[in-house]
């Protein structure tokens, strides 16, 4: 079952999960997504050892998509 998830002080919270892109879970989890975006955190999925695609949107297909805060730099 696909999952959203946020990297935080705990090491994760789920904040959505979904079985397909046409249910309303999916929907909620949209919705989740758009919360943490609008928070300053960015969307990522992985896509094996050590790499990931920074996403937008949700995308139904996709296992796991994690939040995480921008890496802090200068």
């Amino acid at each position: 079952m696909p999952r959203l998830i946020r990297m935080d002080h705990t090491g994760h919270s789920t904040l959505a999960q979904w079985s397909t892109a046409e249910d309303a879970e999916f929907e909620a989890a949209i919705e989740a997504f758009r919360r943490e975006l609008d928070a300053g955190y960015i969307g990522v999925v992985p896509e094996g050892e050590g790499r990931a695609t920074q996403v937008s949107e949700l995308p139904a297909e996709a296992d796991l998509v994690i939040m995480r805060r921008p890496i802090a730099g200068g």
